[in-house]
């Protein structure tokens, strides 16, 4: 652990931050490439509907990640900061409480979502014709949801003790697994959306496996102790992962205001659409929640070390890394709009072309998205959560949700896929504002205390 130190505190920042961001970009767009093989496979092996079927049901399996990152990232920041203070001790116990409060909470969710699994999914904007692959999709994931919790925090605590790269492994393993799978039960055994259920479960589980090694290293920091149940640890870790919970879970209402949206004004070659460009926009934005969580070991370190000026070098980088990446995404939405289409092999004209204005559009809000989730990031990897709640509210509910409802209404249905980036971009305008104003500060960092994240 004293070598881990070290590196962190004396490597080049450059340097440092790649061999965090590395692991963790492969790592969260293999997580990302889980849902979109299954969405390629669904809608080549089963049909439009059940690719549509499918995007529907993702939201609720989008709101039981989000927990288990909202419990993760909480968690891993003050586990990070601990070791930063060199508190091994305490580290061991913060990771011990978010196991459990982790499978806890989310298995209560799942339980409350199988009681009610068909009048979410009308709610979530099934309707007649597709609420059986709805069903057939959605019952599997919640039955096994736990897997995919476990996955989540086991990866990201793994990260945070210094293994980015068997981070990256497992998730590797678990999208190969989920690929192959997905192949064999949808084309071979004709299982259907439930397959692609299934091949998606039985992956996770492998990946589980593999992450499980971590525990077998010397190096590793991370375990279980005996410890009594710590009011304070646990209201930390829901505190500080509370900006976590927001991304994700905004992203399943932003999902559900869509898919609602675009069948009031377009029907459903509108929900079609949205489904492609959506399962694109998946992959994506786990690419910008890599950089994040690259950011995030690092500064939640730095912090605990009170290493204000060296944490600033992280930030910069971060952000120059997120708008590059940004525009990158951009430029294949330009120019590889038609190739992303073939891929889900859509050959109904009307939605092939309205998938190709909504990709021009949609993929314009990438340019500010990035920006918007480094500063999440790193507001909530030292414990300013209201400020990293605000800009993720921002993005997500205060501007897009009156957004969603003023675009349509007034220049038309082209219009609801430029929300996205209006959005983004509105928040990022703020940010700066507030930046530049002095309502929000990013330095000096010497003015934040420690004293203020309790139990530490």
């Amino acid at each position: 652990m004293k070598r881990n130190q070290s590196m962190i505190q004396t490597m080049e920042p450059h340097k440092l931050f790649r061999r965090y961001l590395i692991p963790s970009l492969s790592g969260m767009m293999l997580m990302a490439i889980n849902i979109l093989v299954d969405g390629l496979f669904v809608s080549h092996g089963v049909g439009e509907k059940g690719l549509a079927g499918v995007n529907i049901a993702v939201p609720i399996y989008s709101v039981i990640l989000s927990v288990s990152l909202w419990i993760g990232m909480g968690g891993a920041t003050l586990y990070s900061i601990a070791h930063g203070q060199n508190k091994q001790h305490r580290a061991k116990e913060i990771f011990t409480h978010s196991i459990i409060l982790a499978i806890a909470t989310t298995g209560l969710i799942i339980l409350f979502c199988l009681l009610f699994e068909q009048p979410l999914a009308y709610l979530f904007g099934a309707n007649d014709s597709i609420i059986s692959y709805v069903d057939g999709y959605l019952h599997i994931i919640l039955v096994f949801g736990l897997v995919f919790v476990l996955e989540n925090i086991l990866s990201i605590f793994i990260r945070n003790d210094g293994n980015p790269t068997l981070a990256m492994v497992g998730l590797i393993v678990t999208s190969v697994m989920n690929i192959i799978l997905n192949y064999l039960f949808i084309f071979i055994f004709h299982w259907g959306v439930q397959g692609a259920a299934y091949a998606t479960v039985i992956g996770t589980f492998i990946g589980i496996l593999v992450l499980l090694t971590h525990f077998l290293t010397k190096r590793k920091q991370l375990g279980f102790v005996y410890t009594k149940l710590d009011f304070s640890i646990l209201g930390n870790i829901f505190s500080i992962g509370f900006p976590s919970f927001i991304v994700e879970g905004s992203t399943a209402v932003m999902m559900v205001s869509f898919n609602i949206t675009f069948s009031h004004y377009v029907g459903e070659e509108g929900v079609v659409a949205y489904a492609v460009v959506n399962y694109m926009h998946t992959v994506f934005l786990m690419l910008f929640i890599g950089i994040g969580a690259a950011l995030q070991p690092i500064t939640s370190y730095h912090y605990g070390a009170k290493l204000y000026q060296r944490m600033k070098q992280f930030i910069r980088i971060a952000i120059i890394t997120a708008f590059g990446l940004g525009a990158a995404v951009f430029i294949i939405g330009l120019v590889g709009k038609g190739f992303i289409i073939n891929l889900f092999g859509i050959d109904i004209p009307e939605i092939i072309d309205y998938t190709k204005i909504g990709i021009v559009y949609f993929f314009a809000g990438y340019l500010f998205l990035g920006i918007n989730m480094v500063f999440v990031e790193f507001y909530q990897s030292i414990g300013k959560i209201r400020i990293a709640t605000w800009i993720v509210l921002s993005r997500s509910l205060i501007l897009f949700i009156p957004l969603l409802w003023i675009l349509p209404n007034l220049l038309g249905p082209n219009t609801i896929w430029l929300v996205f980036p209006a959005a983004e971009g509105l928040t990022v305008l703020l940010v700066y504002l507030a930046l530049k104003f002095k309502w929000m500060e990013l330095v000096p960092l010497e003015k934040i205390e420690l004293s203020k994240i309790r139990g530490n």
